[in-house]
């Protein structure tokens, strides 16, 4: 009985030894994991963002941008978020929508600004955007949906058009789940408290989206179902936040910033 235990107690201390051994090497310096993310995250964001840029118009008006920046900045700023590594894209094209790319591309279509009744339901769009990116919910959709052996692929060689389209689709017309979109929602939402913009309309943008009557496509209602619902619990969540809301564009800037979206 006592060589028995004897013959536990050294199974034991010898998994108690391989186990600490194990855990004092260097895992991710040894295969340079986030070398590999890095690497892979800017590689399939230029590709998938030269693929948009090339088949779609991009607006270049500066006054747009600067408009659009000042709303991404107001966020940033009050969220200890480096705007810098923020790469915003405009393209004009009718669909209410707006997405993240990998490495930090953040498209905007001029559809959705013109969908938007003011600079708080557009700040929460954005907002939105940004928590998928400091989440890291773009890669993790495209490890999900396309796989990360795929993804390392694309990075590692020059070609690989059908699968950057395939890519691009995914990011731009496809939902993240259920639990990825609420945690973007509730990030979204705390930005915009920091921030002192009112997460309300925000919530009531989402809320019109199922019956909002209008001619553009609603590609964002596509890829953000439940948009009700959503409306609700963001209310839900902002209710009784002592916000002080402040005006991060003059009336006339954003009434020309929707006037001069598509020039």
């Amino acid at each position: 009985m006592k060589k028995i235990s004897y013959q536990y107690v050294l199974i034991f201390g010898s998994f108690a030894v391989l186990f600490f051994c194990l855990s004092q090497i260097n895992w991710v310096g040894m295969f340079k994991v986030e070398q590999i993310t890095k690497k892979t995250e800017k590689s399939i964001g230029n590709k998938c963002w030269d693929l948009f840029k090339k088949e779609q118009k991009v607006s270049d008006n500066p006054d747009a941008i600067r408009a659009v920046d000042s709303i991404i900045n107001r966020i940033c700023i009050d969220n200890n978020i480096d705007s810098k590594n923020i790469q915003l894209h405009l393209l004009i094209n009718n669909e209410v929508n707006a997405f993240a790319l990998p490495d930090n591309h953040l498209v905007i279509y001029t559809g959705l600004i013109e969908s938007t009744e003011n600079e708080s339901q557009l700040a929460g769009v954005i907002g939105h955007e940004i928590a998928h990116m400091q989440n890291n919910h773009v890669i993790k959709k495209l490890v999900k949906e396309i796989g990360m052996a795929a993804l390392i692929t694309i990075t590692n060689t020059s070609g690989g058009g059908e699968m950057v389209k395939e890519m691009a689709k995914t990011l731009s017309s496809s939902a993240y789940d259920r639990k990825l979109e609420k945690e973007a929602d509730i990030q979204a939402v705390n930005y915009l408290i920091k921030a002192n913009i009112d997460p309300i309309p925000f919530a009531n943008f989402l809320s019109g989206l199922d019956t909002t009557n209008t001619d553009y496509s609603m590609s964002w209602l596509n890829t953000h179902p439940d948009s009700k619902e959503r409306g609700r619990y963001i209310k839900a969540i902002a209710k009784g936040k002592n916000i002080h809301p402040v005006t991060i564009l003059s009336k006339s800037s954003w009434e020309q910033l929707k006037a001069n979206i598509n020039n």
